[in-house]
């Protein structure tokens, strides 16, 4: 393969407009987590879930949800 094609085919690999619905669907599943307010026996909580939904921890108040995120080196994201 020429350098043009080896350019080529990496780009179509990380063009996101090529991506199947289920690549789509797992895009950043392992770098991103979203912390989300909720109630839990009547008192504010704050739910940590995947990029996917997937429910992976909950935290009493926001600052901490945040930090577990980055401490597992994942990319916060906040839901209201």
């Amino acid at each position: 393969m020429n350098q043009s094609s080896d350019h080529d085919a990496q780009t179509q690999l990380l063009d996101i407009r090529h991506l199947s619905a289920e690549q789509f669907s797992n895009l950043g599943v392992s770098q991103l987590a979203y912390v989300k307010p909720v109630m839990l026996n009547g008192a504010r909580a704050f739910a940590i879930h995947g990029a996917d939904g997937t429910p992976m921890a909950m935290a009493g108040n926001e600052a901490v949800a945040l930090a577990a995120i980055a401490q597992h080196e994942m990319v916060p994201s906040r839901v209201h």
